[in-house]
């Protein structure tokens, strides 16, 4: 994951390896320097999820070959923020398997004539052997331990409830930005990026030509529902 704090260092260390240390400028040190000062700048609360500004894509390893990447369409979340205390913040998520989807541009009956589904997206969504979404609707992660790692970042530990079964599952998340007030909602907002890794085996998924590692990345904006109560 590119962290927002510390990916203009990264950078900079990487092109210098490579021999173009001559493209690190004065300005683009000054401007790491000054995201890595940067702090979280949106104010405590609780806030909810904007689904029509964000993604949740998953990836795995395909024949030893490729990445193979889909999506979720349908997802809810429910952010607690402190900005003063981050460790002190939480977060849950709802995923909808139902709502997978996969860009499977062939004809997918041609292909798969004895299939009991009608499309790619409706075999992985509702496959016993895959996500199985007629037995299990939801997939939810809980968080229950928040790290800040930097003045950006955060180390988010919580537990992943997939196909019946619960594991702990750690996302490194960084904070995108925040605004006083959202241009048409007129309410504060702010945004973050999270990236994160768990075994299927872990959770029964049953084997294939496909790797073990699952890749979860993250990308949304958020919207406050309420401020936190104020003190008597």
């Amino acid at each position: 994951m590119k962290k927002h704090g510390i990916v203009a260092s990264l950078l900079a260390g990487a092109l210098f390896v490579t021999g173009s240390a001559s493209l690190v400028t004065p300005a683009f040190a000054e401007t790491a320097a000054k995201k890595e000062a940067a702090a979280v700048t949106a104010p405590a609360g609780i806030y909810k999820l904007d689904a029509t500004h964000a993604a949740l894509l998953w990836s795995f390893k395909h024949n030893d070959i490729s990445n193979y990447t889909g999506r979720f369409q349908a997802l809810d979340a429910t952010l607690n923020l402190d900005p003063k205390q981050i460790d002190k913040s939480s977060i849950e998520f709802t995923i909808d398997p139902k709502s997978v989807q996969t860009s499977y541009p062939a004809d997918y009956k041609a292909f798969h004539k004895d299939s009991a589904y009608e499309s790619w997206n409706e075999d992985i969504s509702r496959n016993p052997s895959f996500l199985n979404s007629d037995k299990f609707p939801n997939i939810t992660f809980k968080s229950t331990k928040v790290e800040q790692t930097g003045a950006l970042t955060a180390r988010v530990t919580g537990d992943l409830t997939f196909l019946g079964v619960t594991k702990p599952v750690t996302l490194n998340a960084t904070f995108l930005g925040g605004i006083a007030s959202h241009p048409y909602m007129k309410v504060p907002a702010l945004g973050f990026a999270a990236e994160g890794h768990f075994n299927r085996k872990d959770f029964g998924l049953e084997p294939g030509p496909v790797g073990e590692e699952i890749t979860i990345r993250f990308d949304g904006e958020f919207v406050q529902q309420s401020a936190p109560a104020k003190a008597n």
